[in-house]
């Protein structure tokens, strides 16, 4: 057995490690708000339920351990100690990982996520419409547990209202495990979904991904494309050029002798086809084809 005292790892280091032993562990999707109204989402992994009476959560926005700096989310429940936790399922988990970019300042991350803005009945921040449980919260307490990269800020949360999807009830009113699909956080680019297992997202990227604002409107706008493609698909630094897709569809053509005239339907469903093997690329050059 290979062993460590934590002084002796860089920070880096011991963070991987932390994150690779202790898991799965829930996600507490925050919607937040600054002092000028702008909204925010970010997931955070720090996080659980810690007491039923009085019914209290605590999630933990840790300084960034390259460069030492603080979240939005911090800075927006430091000015309004309010925020939404939205708990995250499987059909939504590429659009959340798309939130956790660190887009800037102002940036409103549901619209880059595809996500959408449901007004909450008693604190200020959104709530996210698509998960199927949100948690209004006041903000008790902020516990600073340090001042270097790496260090947690415990945000103490104390829930003043529940909205549970009826989708994911059974008929005696109890949440079924099974409906509600739950995804939970692991080491490395690793999730595991409650009823299935491991599995993978890639991290989105340092460059920033175009975001599902950016999309043109019969993407956005799809019946076929699920969030999690949407997510996907807004995860690239640009769109394919003209002369790319001109290319693709030449040589798609060879094999797909009804590309030029298929549909916006039908070009959808063989880009979700694309996207199902993690090739967002071509996904994309069926779309603006």
């Amino acid at each position: 057995m290979t062993s460590f005292e934590p002084k002796s790892l860089s920070t880096s280091k011991l963070h991987g490690y932390l994150l690779s032993a202790v898991a799965p562990r829930p996600i507490a999707f925050a919607s937040t708000m600054d002092a000028d109204g702008n909204p925010n989402l970010s997931p955070f992994s720090f996080f659980n339920v810690f007491s039923a009476n009085p019914p209290i959560m605590i999630f933990s926005p840790a300084r960034r351990v390259k460069d030492n700096t603080i979240k939005h989310t911090l800075q927006n429940v430091e000015a309004i100690k309010e925020v939404v936790i939205n708990v995250v399922n499987y059909d939504m988990v590429h659009q959340m990982s798309l939130s956790s970019s660190e887009y800037p300042e102002g940036v409103n991350e549901f619209d880059k996520s595809g996500l959408t803005m449901l007004e909450s009945d008693i604190v200020k921040p959104f709530r996210v419409a698509e998960a199927p449980i949100q948690l209004e919260c006041k903000v008790n307490d902020i516990v600073k547990l340090g001042t270097e990269g790496g260090a947690g800020n415990l945000i103490v949360c104390e829930v003043v209202k529940l909205h549970i999807d009826d989708d994911v009830l059974d008929e005696g009113g109890t949440i079924n495990q099974q409906k509600l699909d739950l995804v939970a956080r692991a080491g490395g680019s690793y999730y595991t979904r409650a009823k299935k297992g491991f599995f993978e997202i890639p991290k989105p990227l340092s460059t920033l991904g175009i975001g599902v604002d950016n999309f043109p409107e019969h993407v956005k706008n799809s019946m076929v494309l699920t969030g999690n493609d949407l997510g996907m698909l807004a995860n690239i630094e640009a769109l394919p050029t003209e002369e790319s897709v001109k290319l693709f569809v030449e040589d798609l053509g060879a094999r797909y002798s009804n590309i030029k005239t298929a549909t916006h339907r039908q070009k959808h469903k063989l880009a979700r086809n694309y996207l199902s093997f993690g090739d967002v690329e071509s996904a994309w050059k069926i779309l603006l084809s």
